[in-house]
């Protein structure tokens, strides 16, 4: 328990100061700790996805057609504000 001050039990700025500084600590500290553990499980599960075989990619045939698709788009759309710059 926490002694009775000679101020009637109210906090001084000191007290207040040393335990807001108290609090920040902890607080960063558990943050800090949260990250290591997070980067740490991600490491692991990379490594484990990787030694799996689970990285490969199975979509790189049907990527080559969305490239093409996305060029059309852009020539359309180059074609659309050519045309309408000469009309305008």
């Amino acid at each position: 328990m926490k002694k009775k001050d000679s101020n009637g039990g109210f906090m001084t700025i000191m007290d207040m100061l040393g335990q807001s500084g108290v609090l920040t600590l902890l607080g960063m500290g558990v943050v800090i700790g949260f990250l290591v553990i997070m980067i740490i499980t991600i490491t692991i599960l990379g490594k484990i996805i990787h030694a799996l075989g689970w990285d490969k990619d199975t979509r790189s045939a049907s990527a080559a057609p969305a490239v093409s698709k996305q060029g059309e788009i852009t020539a359309a759309i180059g074609a659309a504000v050519s045309q309408y710059k000469k009309n305008n």
